[in-house]
């Protein structure tokens, strides 16, 4: 009799384990996809800020050369 329960239990054990166990790496493979789409959007997030940088240093370029042909045109 004891030893149909230990058997049991040592079941039951696995059981659980295997359980607990998929769950924490289901829970770690999300997590390192989050991180690295995370990570994706930072990469892009600054490249869009590089080039709206870049346009608008562009934008003042042509504003500052029409100023300074109109101002050319006026003299």
């Amino acid at each position: 009799m004891k030893k149909s329960a230990f058997v049991s239990s040592l079941a039951l054990i696995a059981m659980l384990a295997s359980l607990g166990g998929c769950g924490l790496a289901e829970t770690s493979a999300v997590a390192a996809g989050q991180a690295t789409s995370a990570a994706e959007q930072a990469k892009q997030g600054k490249e869009m800020e590089e080039k709206v940088q870049r346009d608008v240093e562009a934008a003042q370029k042509v504003a500052a050369d029409q100023r300074a042909a109109a101002e050319a045109q006026s003299q």
